[in-house]
C-alpha cells in the first residue's frame, strides 16, 4: 500500500456545474491531468528563465524577465484549468454523434483567453525589442493583438453561426500582425545588422506559423465542437509550449552574444548597474581610478 496515494480530485471537487451553467461536454480526469502537467512545465520554465537571467548583468535581463513573466501567467492559467475552474457552459452550434462530444453544452475555458490577453503583448515585446523597435510601434501592435484575442473569446461564447463572423475578424488581425513581424519589423532588424536579423527572424517566423495553427485549434474545439475537451487540452497545450517556452528560448540563444545597447533596450537600470560596479572597483565608470587619498599640497 502506498504511503501517499496519488489522486486527482479536481473534477469531483469542482464539478461540471458552475454559477448555474452546466456543461455536457467537459474535461475528464485525464484532461485535468494534462493541464496539471502543462502547469508544472510552465512553472518550472518560469524558474529557469529567472535563473538564466541572473547569469546576466543587471541591465541585460529584459528578455529573460519577459519570458519568465509569460510562463508565470500561463502557469496560473493552467492551474485554473487543471482545477476545472475558469469556464462556462455554452450551447454548441453543431451536435455531434461521437460519444466524446455528445451533448448540448460545451465547456469553454474563458481563463485561456485572459492568459492570451496578458501573454500575447509580452511575446510581441520580446520580438519587437529583439529587432530594436520602439515602444510606439509595439503599443500599436498590442492593441491589434487584443482585438485578436477578444474576437476569439466573443466567438467562443456565441452559440449561433455568428461566432464565425468574429472568427473572420480574428483572421484579419492575425494577417496584420504577421505582416508587421515578417516585413516591417524584420526590415528594421536587418538595418541593425545581420546577426540581429538572424537572431530575430527564426523565432518571428515560427511564432507566425504557430499563431496560424491557433485558429485551426479554435475551429475544431470551441468553434466546431469536433474534438473533445481532453484533446483540446493537449492541442492548445502543445501550441502554448512552442509559443511561450520554445520561441523565447530560441530568441535568448540568438541574442546571447549581442550587446543590447545596439537594440536600444539598455535602460537607466543598466547605467545604475555600471555605476555600482564602477564604485566597487574604485573607478568612475570610464576606467579612471578615483584615489581616496587627499591630494598632496604644493
Amino acid at each position: 500500500m502506498y504511503l501517499l496515494e496519488r489522486s486527482n480530485d479536481a473534477i469531483k471537487i469542482n464539478n461540471d456545474l458552475v454559477s448555474g451553467a452546466h456543461a455536457d461536454i467537459h474535461i475528464t480526469t485525464h484532461g485535468s491531468d494534462v493541464y496539471w502537467a502543462w502547469c508544472a512545465l510552465m512553472g518550472f520554465c518560469t524558474i529557469l528563465f529567472f535563473l538564466w537571467g541572473r547569469t546576466r548583468s543587471e541591465g541585460s535581463r529584459l528578455f529573460h524577465n519577459l519570458a519568465a513573466f509569460t510562463t508565470l501567467i500561463a502557469a496560473i492559467a493552467y492551474f485554473t484549468m487543471a482545477s476545472n475552474l475558469g469556464w462556462t457552459g455554452i450551447t454548441v452550434e453543431w451536435h455531434r454523434t461521437s460519444h466524446h462530444v455528445t451533448g448540448s453544452t460545451r465547456q469553454i475555458f474563458y481563463v485561456r483567453y485572459i492568459e492570451w490577453f496578458l501573454t500575447t503583448p509580452l511575446i510581441l515585446a520580446n520580438l519587437f525589442f529583439a529587432a530594436g523597435m520602439s515602444w510606439q510601434s509595439l503599443v500599436q501592435l498590442i492593441i491589434v493583438s487584443w482585438i485578436l484575442v477578444v474576437t476569439r473569446l466573443v466567438g467562443a461564447l456565441v452559440s449561433t453561426t455568428y461566432k464565425w463572423g468574429y472568427f473572420v475578424f480574428g483572421i484579419v488581425t492575425y494577417i496584420y500582425i504577421v505582416y508587421e513581424l515578417l516585413f516591417s519589423v524584420r526590415n528594421h532588424a536587418t538595418s541593425l545588422g545581420s546577426d540581429i536579423r538572424q537572431a530575430y527572424f527564426f523565432p518571428a517566423a515560427l511564432e507566425s506559423l504557430i499563431w496560424l495553427i491557433y485558429p485551426i485549434a479554435w475551429g475544431v474545439c470551441e468553434g466546431g465542437n469536433v474534438i473533445a475537451p481532453d484533446s483540446e487540452a493537449v492541442f492548445y497545450g502543445i501550441l502554448d509550449i512552442v509559443s511561450i517556452i520554445c520561441i523565447p528560448s530560441f530568441l535568448l540563444f540568438g541574442l546571447r552574444d549581442i550587446d543590447l545597447a545596439r537594440l536600444g533596450v539598455r535602460g537607466p537600470w543598466a547605467e545604475i548597474a555600471t555605476e555600482k560596479t564602477a564604485h566597487r572597483n574604485g573607478t568612475n565608470g570610464a576606467g579612471v581610478v578615483h584615489s581616496t587619498e587627499p591630494a598632496n599640497p604644493v
